[in-house]
């Protein structure tokens, strides 16, 4: 190992053959300026201006305040949408995760060896991914009318999307020797590929699988707002009739729910790991 000892009062070190690296600069001021002015151009490009912040922001209070307590005989109307959300959750997550798989093995380099393949199939999760799933669940409602279905569609697409990317790179992580060790032996591609790649993803396929289900319920929540069902269908009727102890209502609810599924979720991952 070469040794080395720094120049004192300056940015030079002497090798042990006698002989001066200087340190690089560092650059770190020049980004962390270029970073500032990016927010500041972006402040001023959508004209946000912090003296209204702080000035309206006692309407926050005042409307969380009319919000309670919340109207308790308002919980029988909550429970069908509340269940609908869900079910768009659990159908939208489970056809996404199921569909996602066959495509992130066509998008892994190190098990598909074409590269075309690979770019089609890196482009279509990109595009998916990059539509709001509020912008899809409207799409979705022109093309299959309002309900549950165009919401389970946002769902189901964003879920593909993000599981297949999140995917693909993690089969591009995984130890290749086992699977060219039973290929050397006779084994088939596909099963190789069960016997030796999904061991190794399971647990991570599983995990994300989980995370990407708590998102869809609160994204789901929302999707009433463009009418493709949900809670969100009567949070919105609520809000515009300014029925503030039943909005109180609904977000408890929602609350309870988000929260029961983000505990069992963690319970499983935490299990896995």
């Amino acid at each position: 190992m070469t040794k080395y000892k720094r120049i004192a009062q300056s940015k030079e070190w002497v090798l042990e053959d006698g002989s001066v690296v200087k340190e690089k600069k560092s650059h770190t001021f020049i980004y962390a300026l270029f970073v500032l002015a990016i927010v500041i151009f972006s402040l001023y490009i959508v004209q946000f201006d912090f003296e209204k912040v702080f000035k309206n922001f006692h309407n926050f209070w005042s409307m969380l305040g009319s919000m309670f307590p919340p109207n308790w005989e308002y919980l029988g109307a909550i429970k069908k949408p509340l269940l609908d959300t869900i079910k768009m959750s659990i159908v939208g997550s489970f056809l996404g995760s199921i569909l996602a798989v066959p495509f992130a093995f066509l998008a892994a380099n190190n098990i598909v060896k074409n590269k075309l393949i690979n770019g089609v199939i890196r482009f279509i999760f990109t595009v998916l991914r990059t539509l709001p799933t509020l912008v899809t669940a409207l799409i979705a409602t022109y093309i299959w009318g309002l309900g549950t279905f165009a919401g389970t569609i946002a769902i189901f697409i964003f879920s593909f999307s993000y599981i297949g990317k999140q995917l693909f790179e993690q089969i591009e992580t995984v130890d290749m020797g086992p699977f060219e060790a039973m290929e050397a032996l006779g084994a088939s591609k596909s099963k190789a590929v069960v016997a030796t790649i999904f061991p190794q993803l399971m647990p991570m396929y599983i995990s994300t699988t989980l995370f990407n289900f708590e998102g869809n319920v609160r994204y789901a929540a929302i999707l009433g707002y463009v009418g493709a069902g949900g809670i969100g269908i009567i949070l919105n009727e609520n809000i515009g009739l300014r029925y503030y102890t039943n909005v109180g209502m609904i977000l408890i609810v929602l609350f309870i729910a988000v929260t029961i599924i983000e505990q069992f979720s963690q319970f499983v991952r935490t299990k896995l790991s």
